[in-house]
């Protein structure tokens, strides 16, 4: 079995979407105090329950970005794009109701933003050249 590396530019781009997913993911599962750190959050007193989420979430984001990564199909690419849709929302509403507004926030609506649409974008054909 070979390495599938995409060949159209479009499809190029939400390979590296995929990989970048796959990345943060392997830093949030195996480093998660350094990924807390990064995004300003911390563990309080006794209860480490916040690493766990941290490994669990990055796990998701490990697993979605490889499989995007391996099976290279258009609807994994559609549900990749679709999934940060929600958390792009999902942002928004935390921006708009819990007063998250911080550097960090706006800076990660952006990368939201663009994990969101360059799969979506080449999902409905608007990257195919």
């Amino acid at each position: 079995m070979e390495f599938y590396f995409p060949e159209t530019f479009g499809e190029q781009l939400v390979f590296c979407c995929a990989a970048f997913t796959a990345a943060a993911g392997f830093v949030m599962m195996f480093a998660p105090g350094y990924a807390m750190k990064l995004f300003g959050l911390a563990p309080r007193g006794e209860r480490r329950d916040g690493y766990a989420e941290q490994r669990s979430v990055g796990g998701f984001y490990l697993g979605f970005g490889l499989a995007a990564i391996m099976l290279a199909q258009d609807f994994i690419y559609m549900a990749l794009g679709a999934a940060f849709a929600m958390a792009f929302f999902a942002r928004i509403i935390s921006l708009l109701s819990d007063k998250g507004s911080t550097i960090i926030n706006y800076l990660l609506l952006v990368v939201q933003a663009i994990l969101a649409a360059v799969p979506l974008a080449y999902s409905f054909g608007f990257l195919t050249t």
